[in-house]
């Protein structure tokens, strides 16, 4: 996917020099770049990675409840991912038709890739649900039944519920895509006219009669914008825990956050359609959907400002993990303003299907996340392996990273503004586009560009630290945490050995006045060395 965008970015910004690919390859290249990214990138990093390695370490379980299961699921997913990449060696390669799959679009004639390559990845999409449901099932349940004696669901790391409520969202979200994707596939395979009208393509007469491409848009959606916080919740809870470890600080507003994050989950399915305020829907809905849409942004903008308050009088170690977990916060703050201007129908009209949705949607959905997943890794790369990763090495990916995506992510809102269009192979011969819109192209390939190259400094950090690193130690971070209590580092099958932790206090005792550490573990009793925080004696 990542090489799928350095070559559109080629093409955009030096379209004389590297025509390296043909119109119908870059609209192909659009449609697999994003729904890998989207879908099988960061949906399966948060949950299928991250959620099976925190969930039973942070829970005091053994293993998740069903382990058999899990592993049964990862296979699917690969299954998902090889028909996903089969697309490519098919008569016509892989649709064409964008990652959202709009009909009529993806299944007519004059599409790439309409005959083999949109059922491939109809079939794909199908496959990766099957897997996410028995991975889903798989993490609610050991959630709500394998917490170790002592962990109530208020003295959870928000990191679990981040994931747990991310999971419980797409076990009621991704039912919606499936049955899209079995009607779309009858509707090319077998003629039916789920979402087809009566249309006359490339001079043929109709095949179909009677369907609806707006009800689609409506299944497609419903699903579609919780998946943006079945990424998102994840990044939540991780960046909370970041935050409050490397700032010595308990967790601000920690039942507020909670709290946060079940509202989002809910009101997630209920703003779809802002994303359909010019698809032809009745006019009345885009002032429910637009209000909604704004009172979303109430419990998100409770959880960033609990996050400065985490930090305000803090004693802030600016590690490589907070660093991204800062620069998050950053890139989500100015990500989430520009959705407020989308969420707005006046607005979002003029603005739709240009360049200034591409940079929203990236912000938000690409660069913060990842930030979150670098942050993350550097966090518990010393818990996984047993060492360190370079701190130098860190700090200049990190930097590069962060100033690099932003040369790319900014000027798109300038040409948003300008009214340059997405998903154009080319600009050549259009009046409309003034030439620093054209400078503006070349500056953010040269950009992408850097940013991509940046990340073998990651890689090559990954892969030597994994020798070479520095030995980490059972709890390097000072955490409090249970997966950094495990008896052995990295933890053994079991997690445990002979006996499972039990837990006398939340997640985020630091710097509790009279503690002789800074840190107080949620297996440590309460007593005079290690009085109780902030949450002992709440009934939890």
């Amino acid at each position: 996917a990542l090489g799928m965008s350095v070559l559109m970015r080629l093409q955009l910004g030096f379209p004389h020099f590297f025509s390296l690919i043909v119109p119908n390859n870059y609209y192909q290249f659009i449609t697999m770049h994003g729904m890998i990214m989207v879908i099988y990138l960061l949906t399966a990093l948060f949950l299928g990675g991250f959620g099976n390695y925190l969930i039973p370490l942070m829970c005091g379980a053994r293993d998740m409840v069903f382990p058999y299961m899990n592993m049964i699921s990862y296979w699917v997913y690969l299954v998902a991912v090889l028909v996903l990449v089969a697309a490519f060696f098919v008569p016509g390669g892989p649709t064409g038709a964008g990652w959202t799959l709009y009909p009529p679009q993806a299944v007519l004639p004059g599409t790439p890739g309409a005959t083999w390559g949109i059922v491939l990845m109809l079939l794909s999409l199908a496959i990766f649900i099957v897997a996410f449901t028995m991975g889903g099932l798989n993490y609610v349940t050991t959630v709500l039944q394998a917490r170790c004696r002592g962990m109530t669901l208020l003295r959870m790391p928000l990191s679990v519920w981040g994931i747990f409520m991310a999971t419980v969202l797409g076990l009621l979200a991704f039912p919606a895509l499936l049955v899209s994707a079995v009607m779309m596939t009858l509707d090319s395979v077998l003629g039916t006219s789920f979402f087809l009208p009566a249309v006359v393509s490339m001079g043929q007469p109709p095949t179909h009669n009677g369907g609806s491409p707006l009800l689609f848009q409506h299944l497609f959606w419903f699903f579609g914008h919780p998946e943006v916080y079945i990424v998102a919740l994840p990044a939540f809870g991780i960046v909370s825990d970041l935050l409050s470890t490397h700032a010595r600080r308990h967790i601000f507003g920690y039942r507020m956050m909670v709290w946060a994050i079940l509202a989002i989950g809910c009101l997630s399915f209920v703003v779809w359609a802002h994303h359909m305020y010019v698809s032809g829907m009745n006019p009345y809905f885009g002032f429910f959907f637009a209000t909604t849409t704004l009172i979303i942004a109430v419990p998100t903008a409770i959880k960033v400002y609990n996050w400065v308050l985490t930090l305000w009088r803090g004693d802030i170690h600016l590690t490589v993990p907070m660093l991204f977990a800062i620069g998050f916060i950053f890139t989500f703050i100015n990500g989430g303003l520009t959705g407020l201007f989308l969420g707005n129908v006046t607005v979002d009209v003029p603005l739709s299907a240009t360049y200034f949705v591409v940079a929203h949607f990236h912000m938000v959905m690409g660069v913060s996340p990842i930030l979150v997943v670098f942050g993350a890794i550097y966090h518990w790369y010393p818990k996984i392996t047993g060492r360190m990763l370079n701190d130098t090495l860190g700090r200049i990916h990190f930097w590069l990273t962060f100033l690099g995506t932003y040369a790319i992510y900014l000027p798109m809102h300038y040409l948003g503004i300008l009214g340059v269009p997405r998903r154009y192979y080319a600009f050549g011969g259009t009046n409309f586009i003034p030439p620093s819109a054209e400078w503006a192209n070349t500056a953010i390939t040269i950009s992408a560009l850097f940013v991509a190259a940046v990340q073998m400094v990651f890689l090559f950090n990954l892969i030597w630290s994994l020798s070479k690193g520095k030995p980490a130690g059972d709890n390097p971070w000072r955490a409090t945490t249970l997966e950094w209590q495990t008896p052995d580092t990295p933890p053994k099958h079991g997690n445990w050995g002979a006996k499972l932790p039990v837990v006398y206090r939340w997640a985020y005792d630091y710097s509790v006045p009279g503690a002789k550490e800074d840190f107080i573990p949620q297996n440590q009793p309460v007593d005079a060395r290690t009085p109780a925080g902030r949450e002992h004696g709440i009934k939890s």
